[in-house]
């Protein structure tokens, strides 16, 4: 069966919201293109205002699992965010941060640090859990593995993946890592698996935890689903594009 690209999403706000892509051109060393461009700061965290840090300064699913249940829409340069507890947010999220800060504080969970600042991410380098620029790669016969050893529906939102791939052998992503592929204009680097955590628990339509994803994992003697890329060579990608290993 001929591997092709099934769907693109990009995740705005780092662990908050989502967005379906019909197309995307990708740049030489950099995240896909509105990934992550921003990030949620919460009290206790010391992350600077405009570089890269690591995930743990900033709000998260793992431990607010409701934030799952966020998604995201593009209306020029508004972001519009819904949840189903919240009313629709219509924002700037760098000229309005207050009210961004404001919609999310009900989400977080008790006993977790407060959201404090909104954080952009340096250009071209989205606020990934990477410390170089790297976009996700999941397998969706992977994905239908873990759902049937469930016992459920699985929504593919809670692996917050940016390029979704029918076609591939079950875990056959593993087997590129170290590898270039070309994928529609593009090459790209597969160079790491990558280690799951909490967040894949929550129903990305509830914001509840429903499903012992990392147990799951686990059978398997890992706990890493989806894979990391580097853009080699920049171009267009479109669902449909043809997967050349």
């Amino acid at each position: 069966m001929t591997a092709r690209l099934a769907s693109i999403w990009r995740h705005p706000i780092k662990a908050i919201g989502r967005e379906a892509m019909d197309r995307v051109t990708l740049i030489a060393g950099q995240t896909l293109p509105g990934d992550r461009v921003w990030a949620i700061a919460h009290d206790l965290s010391d992350a600077p205002d405009d570089m890269w840090s690591r995930c743990g300064g900033f709000l998260r699913a793992a431990s607010s699992p409701r934030l799952m249940a966020v998604e995201a829409r593009r209306d020029g340069g508004t972001l519009v965010l819904t949840h189903p507890d919240r009313p629709e947010l219509a924002i700037d999220p760098d000229a309005d941060s207050a009210r961004l800060l404001e919609w999310l504080a009900p989400l977080v969970a008790e006993g977790r640090p407060a959201p404090a600042r909104v954080v952009r991410a340096p250009a071209g380098h989205g606020m990934t859990d990477t410390s170089a620029p790297s976009i996700t790669l999941g397998n969706l016969t992977s994905h239908r593995i873990v759902a049937e050893r469930l016992g459920r529906d699985l929504s593919i939102h809670r692996w917050r993946c940016n390029l979704w791939m029918s076609g591939l052998a079950p875990w056959e992503e593993f087997d590129l890592v170290g590898r270039h592929v070309r994928l529609g204009d593009t090459v790209l680097e597969v160079y790491k698996r990558i280690d799951r955590c909490r967040a894949t628990e929550a129903n990305p339509q509830t914001g509840r935890r429903d499903a012992d994803t990392l147990s799951v994992l686990d059978e398997f003697g890992h706990r890493d689903f989806t894979v990391g890329l580097r853009v080699v060579e920049g171009g267009e990608l479109a669902i449909g594009d043809v997967l050349c290993l």
